[in-house]
């Protein structure tokens, strides 16, 4: 029998790491967008995962450290999406239209994310805060965004004096209300913001709303 190649080891070891580390951050996403910060707790996260709260503090150091943990990985997977997006091809309006789209596709398809976010913001942003490696998690979206804006006022089609910082937070702010109020908004006005039948309107609502404003005359 052939020897084991003595760079194996250590290599599948860090493939198992980089395993049973994602595997935590599955759960423990599931517990803190379900429970919050305060509500969720180690042991149980370590008792789903049939590990020991020890193994989560060796990778993670601490609770807070895990929901920082948590919180970043929530934030990097759109922030790729974003990053990812090709709008170099399509003209302006085409191209913020398309970035509105993704935000809504994402928030739709990840109410954990939303929920996540609700509970940072309880808290404050207190651990965002604390971690330098979020705070360079925000720049994605408005390069995005600032690329596209120049590019539509070079062009002559963009007139508002908004910039990306500000952008991004109209289109986020349509897309996270849809999700994270669908409930109340529901029991006071009797409709549900994530009806599956009502899905193309809303989406189509934004992109109309973004661009209506961006187009305007001042």
């Amino acid at each position: 029998m052939a020897a084991v190649p003595p760079s194996a080891k250590p290599a599948r070891r860090t493939r198992d790491a980089a395993r049973t580390q994602a595997e935590i951050l599955d759960v423990a996403t599931e517990e803190f967008a379900r429970l919050g910060f305060t509500g969720a707790r180690v042991d149980e996260i370590a008792a789903r995962m049939r590990t020991t709260k020890r193994m989560i503090y060796y990778y993670f150091g601490s609770k807070e450290q895990l929901f920082t943990a948590v919180l970043e990985r929530a934030y990097a997977v759109i922030r790729r999406q974003e990053q990812q997006l090709d709008v170099e091809h399509l003209d302006p309006v085409s191209a913020i239209r398309r970035l509105a789209e993704l935000t809504f596709d994402h928030h739709e398809a990840h109410p954990d994310f939303i929920r996540l976010v609700s509970i940072e913001n309880i808290h404050e942003a207190e651990h965002i805060a604390a971690a330098s490696s979020l705070g360079s998690l925000s720049s994605p979206a408005t390069e995005v965004i600032g690329r596209i804006l120049e590019a539509g006022r070079e062009q002559g089609v963009f007139t508002a004096d908004v910039d990306a910082v500000d952008l991004h937070a109209m289109i986020s702010s349509f897309c996270f209300f849809r999700v994270a109020n669908r409930h109340t908004f529901q029991a006071l006005f009797g409709r549900d913001l994530t009806q599956p039948g009502r899905r193309e309107h809303y989406r189509t609502m934004l992109g109309d709303m973004v661009i209506a404003y961006l187009t305007s005359t001042p």
